[in-house]
């Protein structure tokens, strides 16, 4: 008897009425996933999270009243919405609000200016419980960290971060360190000269461990923390 596709349920959040109905439309249109909400503003989307408990929620970081970031941290913070993950929407793919979406709990981020199939793609992505943060998306990131001085926003818990690195062993930093790189599992795997499942292992065991919601909180820990330094190319 074969298993009935799961359909991943999403959650639209943005000020803009016509790009919520593009999204919908696209959304819609696939077989093995529909939008469940439509909110144009952050605390719309929190009340609407709580109601449909989504999947994924496409979040627009600017909106009026309570912005994508504070609804992202309201979602990250209610246990019943764990499961829950957040695709941050931008203007530009890389802007000086994606530090702050990662640090928010979000999974990642995506231009408005990308292909369909991107968005579908990274629906897709959170859905399953990966982040959204490809290799260039990293190194973004990285130079986001470089802009704000390469270090943990102001009172952030660096100490406290680097206390919890304490319990991870010698492998899984070591896998942290390739996480923080940009690299995949299968790239990390290369080269440890692992299996990709080891590898994929050693990242569930250092979320675990390190709070982590996702991969995309690993890499803010990591340079949080210290154990991986920004540096300029």
């Amino acid at each position: 008897m074969e298993e009935t596709p799961t359909t991943i349920r999403v959650l639209l959040a943005d000020d803009q009425a016509l790009l919520r109905s593009a999204f919908k439309v696209l959304v819609d249109s696939e077989p093995d996933m529909e939008v469940v909400g439509e909110a144009s503003d952050g605390a719309q989307a929190c009340a609407l999270a709580r109601q449909t408990r989504p999947d994924v929620v496409l979040m627009d970081i600017r909106m009026p009243g309570t912005d994508g970031l504070a609804a992202t941290r309201m979602i990250s913070a209610d246990p019943e919405l764990a499961a829950v993950r957040v695709v941050m929407l931008t203007t530009f793919e890389v802007d000086e609000y994606v530090v702050q979406s990662l640090r928010a709990g979000a999974s990642g981020f995506l231009g408005k200016g990308a292909e369909p199939e991107e968005l579908l793609n990274a629906i897709r992505v959170a859905a399953a419980g990966e982040a959204l943060l490809s290799p260039a998306a990293t190194k973004g990131l990285i130079a986001t960290f470089l802009a704000q001085g390469g270090g943990a926003e102001p009172g952030a818990p660096a100490a406290v971060h680097a206390e919890r690195l304490a319990a991870l062993t010698v492998r899984e930093r070591e896998v942290l360190v390739h996480v923080a790189a940009g690299l995949s599992n299968d790239g990390i795997a290369g080269r440890l000269e692992v299996s990709p499942l080891t590898v994929k292992t050693h990242v569930n065991r250092a979320m675990a461990k390190l709070g982590a919601r996702d991969r995309a909180q690993l890499v803010v820990i990591a340079y949080e923390s210290g154990l991986v330094r920004p540096r300029a190319e």
